[in-house]
């Protein structure tokens, strides 16, 4: 496999972390309204999409391979709670 090749892989596997990222940071701002803004939102959406690589990177490991579908409901979990965590402003 040559550089190219294996980037194009390693883009296609991180990219449902970064468009979940970009797409939740938003949308978080209709559901929970009243917080403060703890952080800005391009720190929030990295914070969420490292976390988001790390799921789908435990899930390769764990399951075997890429593409399950109880990955991709453990990214969607991890993802929404990281933000509410995020967007709650982390003050217990």
């Amino acid at each position: 496999m040559d550089f190219l090749a294996a980037l194009n892989h390693l883009l296609n596997f991180a990219a449902p972390a970064a468009v979940l990222a970009l797409v939740l940071v938003p949308v978080s701002r209709i559901f929970i309204r009243n917080s403060p803004q703890a952080i800005a939102w391009w720190a929030q959406a990295a914070i969420v999409f490292a976390v988001g690589c790390g799921v789908l990177l435990a899930g390769l490991w764990i399951l075997g391979r890429d593409g399950k579908v109880l990955t991709y409901a453990a990214l969607v979990l991890a993802a929404a709670t990281c933000q509410w965590l995020l967007r709650r402003g982390w003050r217990g």
